[in-house]
């Protein structure tokens, strides 16, 4: 037992250096000093304080969860890793109190250095330091020792206050536009919480997080008990009331949240797309870009008033072209690919994407897309008798889009069709010997999903009002297909909530400048090492994540299982 103690301590302090190694990073590179002068709660939280303890709480919580809930062991082991975690800042101070490092890192500055000793000196705040670090990870483990149903609210409650404190720019705006200036001024001071109003949000939000989970579970009986005809027009009812909030949605956004939304929605739609191919069908394409730029190129050719419209068309004329164009070519691709698998066929569909951008820039096909100059004066969507013009006039139509999309795969996946794919997914010589044609099925994927991305991409033109070869990178397959599996491969909430953390995240982030994306990244990597299966994950891929864990209730039965 005393070994497997001392094992344990091992593995917390390197969890603490590796902690410590993290905040030095982002210490040297500019980031705590940056940070450090924007507040989320104002005079008590800075960004730069986040910076520098976040890391060590999470990696004191992610490892002491792998110990025995004894408190003495845990506190002693987030105590041990929270103060080794000061070691590489400790190094880092008595350096800059030798050497002169900013001939070297330019960013380690002697206003860093204050933050890090507290202002004490490098000796008394070398030891300070080494003090608040280990009541960090102190803290950190006192959470493992509390009960769930204690432990997340609370953790609920710092995070959500956190949050809001990080957005309060946004969220000032507007309040102020609805509720004016006093109102506002009674919740934020500058660009940061209240600390009296943090308090009462933080209590809030622990008392929400006690009490709601037994009054849920208490809804959930209720409903049970229920005849299936009540139960059908109460989600008839709640679907209709989140309808009405996507509807009066813009009123509360304003301009430039409503441009968010738009851009969001564009990707939702690709990804619902990609994900019938990758997260139903079990195809990898990495060239998913190449249907999202026909589709645009096809809405910019058929509308577009500048010499290379050839159609003249109205955007509501176009639209069921660009979607037909785009799922011929997701058929063209997927003729010659069909004997493909895995990383082969990865390879293959990514070299599509990259053909699709280079015609586009070549000059063979300049005369009629263009070329590296792009297809101009596009014009948006007429709607009884005037262009929708503004983001938040865009936005239905892109809702519109999201909707209809939504709505086919969901029927998708319930259909013989999607248990096809799925079948397909799991084992393609299983799904062949059971009778599925592989070719019609590989086919009918590759055209749902390239349909998709193409409405997508006439969305995006008729949005830009002009397109270019640059807009159709790599960057964008990689982008839809991370999306697909952070919301949760196979699930449609996944890719809205995915859409939401790739597309929205780092728009709103835009005050922290070039940081913002590594900020972003960084948050990824939390997630991704927190819940591995995405956040809002399919049945299927819920119970093979955790197969060790309690099983999966019946009524969380996957589509596979469903009948038509």
């Amino acid at each position: 037992m005393a070994d497997t103690f001392r094992s344990q301590l091992r593995q917390s302090a390197r969890s603490g250096l590796i902690a410590g190694v993290i905040t030095l990073s982002v210490s040297a590179i500019g980031m705590v000093s940056l940070f450090a002068e924007r507040e989320l709660v104002g005079g008590v939280v800075t960004m730069g304080q986040v910076l520098i303890y976040a890391p060590t709480a999470l990696l004191v919580s992610l490892a002491v969860r792998k110990m025995e809930r004894n408190a003495l062991r845990v506190l002693l082991a987030g105590l041990v890793a929270g103060a080794v975690s000061a070691i590489p800042l400790i190094v880092l101070i008595a350096f800059e109190s030798l050497v002169d490092l900013r001939q070297f890192m330019p960013n380690i500055s002697p206003e860093l250095v204050e933050i890090l000793d507290f202002g004490l000196g490098p000796v008394v705040g070398s030891l300070a330091l080494l003090g608040v670090m280990g009541l960090a990870g102190i803290a950190a483990g006192a959470f493992h020792i509390l009960p769930d149903h204690i432990e997340r609210p609370i953790l609920q409650g710092l995070l959500w206050t956190l949050v809001i404190g990080l957005f309060s720019e946004i969220l000032s705006s507007r309040l102020r536009d609805f509720f004016g200036v006093g109102f506002t001024r009674l919740i934020f001071t500058g660009k940061a919480l209240r600390p009296a109003l943090a308090l009462v949000l933080f209590l809030l939000i622990i008392g929400a997080g006690l009490f709601l989970p037994t009054r849920r579970d208490r809804v959930r009986q209720y409903f049970s008990a229920l005849p299936a005809r009540q139960q059908t027009r109460l989600r008839l009812g709640a679907g209709g009331l989140g309808l009405l909030f996507l509807v009066i949605l813009p009123m509360l956004l304003g301009s430039y949240l409503s441009e968010v939304a738009n851009n969001v929605g564009i990707f939702v739609l690709m990804g619902l797309g990609l994900n019938i191919v990758v997260g139903f069908a079990g195809l990898l394409d990495l060239g998913y870009v190449a249907f999202f730029a026909i589709g645009a190129y096809s809405m910019a050719v058929l509308t577009s008033e500048s010499p290379l419209g050839v159609g003249q068309l109205t955007f509501w004329e176009a639209i069921p072209l660009c979607i037909l164009i785009a799922a011929s070519a997701g058929i063209v691709l997927g003729i010659p690919v069909l004997r493909m698998r895995g990383d082969y066929l990865a390879i293959v569909t990514l070299g599509f994407g990259e053909i699709i951008r280079i015609l586009a820039l070549s000059d063979m096909l300049k005369p009629f897309i263009g070329g590296a100059q792009g297809v101009l004066k596009i014009p948006k969507p007429p709607f009884t008798g005037f262009s929708l013009v503004r983001p938040e006039q865009f936005y239905y139509v892109i809702l519109g889009g999201c909707l209809l999309a939504a709505f086919v795969s969901w029927r998708l996946s319930r259909s013989r069709l999607g248990r096809q794919w799925m079948a397909l997914r799991e084992d393609e010589d299983v799904a062949e010997a059971m009778g599925i044609r592989l070719v019609t099925t590989k086919l009918l994927a590759f055209a749902f999903g390239a349909a998709f991305s193409g409405l997508g991409g006439a969305l995006f033109a008729s949005k830009l009002t002009s397109i270019f070869p640059h807009s159709f990178k790599l960057e964008i397959s990689i982008n839809v297909l991370s999306l697909i599996i952070i919301g949760g491969m196979g699930s449609l909430p996944g890719v809205v909530i995915g859409a939401l953390i790739l597309v929205g995240m780092p728009e709103l982030l835009r005050e922290f400048a070039e940081y913002r994306l590594l900020m972003y990244g960084a948050l990824l990597v939390v997630m991704m090492l927190a819940k591995p299966e995405g956040f809002w994950p399919s049945a299927v891929l819920r119970r093979e994540l955790h197969i060790d864990e309690k099983p999966v209730a019946v009524e969380e039965a996957p589509a596979l299982e469903a009948g038509d």
